[in-house]
């Protein structure tokens, strides 16, 4: 079996071509950054302010616990049938897909983005407005920065469902690594199903060291060694 998926995955003839396996991998990085993209616009300003003005706490885990028991394939297949009469193009199907791929992204980066602000040291906050800083200054320059690593922690794990869940934009004729585990069992070829679901496995991993690496660089050396200490 491992050496069958091998061979189907090393074989030049699948990687080529506008079903290609590198094709179908811009396709779906293209699905996961927008996806992601949108909601990180949507969700962080949430955090930010519900954690800076802790109003809406009890809203935000509502719809957080709410979001996260949609089922992703019902809906993407109940949003093709809304909106397959609004648009005539692939839109019905690209709009749809992303809204789902929005939707499950949001509780984990809204969530960890509150709790991230709620966790500040107060005596940071309180020396930050002794010395006269406005409440955004005290947002982006003292809250923002000292939330950054839980921050990435919901940014990570978002972005890992985005990746992992976009295989479903198959189901609906979209492109993406999805179309090879869709395309495998339509054609009972389970050598194809199971290199789909390895690339899957792989990029995700691949996404997940890049944003690991991406936060050491950005969170301030001093923040990662009180984090540190704190899990000691």
């Amino acid at each position: 079996m491992f050496a069958a998926t091998a061979a189907w995955l090393t074989d030049p003839a699948h990687w080529s071509g506008q079903d290609g396996i590198l094709t179908l991998l811009l396709q779906h990085l293209a699905y996961s950054g927008a996806a992601l993209l949108v909601a990180v616009l949507i969700a962080m300003p949430i955090g930010l302010y519900v954690g800076h003005t802790r109003r809406g706490v009890v809203l935000v885990a509502g719809l957080a616990n709410a979001l996260r028991a949609l089922p992703s394939l019902g809906l993407i297949v109940l949003l093709v049938i809304l909106f397959g009469p609004v648009f005539a193009s692939e839109l019905a199907f690209i709009v749809p897909s992303l809204i789902v791929l929005v939707l499950l992204a949001v509780p984990s980066i809204m969530t960890a983005t509150y709790a991230g602000i709620a966790a500040v040291d107060p005596a940071a906050v309180d020396a930050a407005r002794g010395m006269g800083q406005r409440p955004l200054q005290i947002l982006f320059g003292v809250e923002l920065p000292c939330a950054l690593p839980l921050i990435f922690s919901g940014l990570r794990s978002a972005t890992l469902q985005i990746v992992s869940t976009a295989t479903i934009a198959a189901y609906v004729s979209l492109g993406g690594l999805g179309r090879l585990i869709i395309d495998g069992r339509a054609q009972n070829d389970y050598f194809q199903m199971a290199a789909g679901a390895v690339l899957v496995g792989a990029l995700a991993l691949v996404v997940d060291l890049l944003i690991g690496l991406l936060s050491r660089w950005v969170v301030s050396p001093g923040i990662t060694r009180r984090e540190s200490r704190r899990r000691a």
